[in-house]
């Protein structure tokens, strides 16, 4: 199958402040990937193949906006330290996945989400960072850690926890519902909040102009999402770009004034604000 024309063109039209990475983190075997595949296709597979690192990409139109999240599945060996930073320092928002039965592995996210939290702090001054902690394999009975030690541990701004089974698809939905209130996303990019499209007939992505007025029934009803075929890693070049978009963003979210840069003014020697332009997702 070959790129949709329509889902390529609209990928790349879309505003930087309307991308969005989704990195999802843990040690092996915590069910990172089928937590994943739950979000993408609903479905769920009983063998096990390690993942190296796995890239999804979403595009959604909501409300007559169009917006693209990218999903980073990780490998829990980390055999590549620097791209594991790199990964840290490009996401947006995280899903970090333990196993409940297996108190190693919650040990480790305990490690991420400070690694996580540090790394955003030096690097971005962004001390709270959106994330939801999955303590995934809910379905078995061989507890190590309960749900409350776990709550208590992970009690901090912009952090959530919840306890799912991808095996069983419990509360995948509650948990992408909590990342993107966290993360300040849209809620219709839940799994259950849009309809679903097939990437060889999209609906037009395109975004309307005269959205306000739509009545909002109508703007509600239109939410829907398509997953992008052959979708690859954006280069490093890309990832450094969106990691600056990003910084951009998080800015004007928490001042929420417009960025601007300063410009000579033309035959003189003064300078004169001007309005930055805006930066599209760059496109790999």
């Amino acid at each position: 199958m070959s790129y949709s024309p329509v889902v390529l063109e609209s990928e790349m039209n879309i505003p930087a402040k309307n991308c969005f990475r989704l990195v999802v983190l843990g040690a092996p075997k915590v069910g990172k990937t089928a937590i994943v595949n739950r979000f993408l296709n609903g479905k769920y597979t009983e063998q096990y193949t390690p993942t190296i690192e796995d890239f999804h990409r979403k595009i959604y139109k909501i409300k007559g906006d169009v917006y693209r999240l990218d999903i980073l599945d990780t490998s829990g060996n980390n055999p590549f330290p620097a791209m594991h930073r790199l990964s840290i320092l490009t996401g947006d928002v995280f899903i970090l996945a333990y196993s409940i039965d297996n108190r190693d592995t919650y040990h480790e996210v305990l490690r991420l989400r400070e690694n996580i939290v540090d790394t955003f702090r030096a690097n971005k001054g962004i001390k709270a960072v959106p994330m939801v902690i999955a303590g995934n394999k809910s379905d078995n009975t061989n507890r190590e850690i309960t749900a409350e030690e776990a709550k208590k541990a992970f009690s901090f701004k912009r952090c959530s926890f919840v306890e799912t089974s991808a095996k069983k698809n419990l509360h995948i939905d509650t948990l992408f519902r909590h990342l993107f209130e966290n993360a300040r996303m849209p809620s219709e990019m839940s799994p259950s909040l849009h309809r679903k499209v097939s990437a060889s007939s999209p609906p037009n992505l395109t975004p309307r102009n005269n959205q306000r007025a739509l009545p909002m029934r109508r703007k509600i009803s239109e939410a829907c999402g398509v997953i992008s075929p052959h979708a690859r890693r954006p280069s490093l070049r890309s990832d450094l770009i969106n990691m600056r978009n990003s910084v951009v963003r998080e800015d004007e979210e928490d001042d929420d004034v417009e960025v601007n840069m300063v410009e000579p003014v033309a035959g003189g020697g003064g300078t004169q604000g001007k309005p930055k332009k805006k930066t599209g997702c760059t496109v790999q």
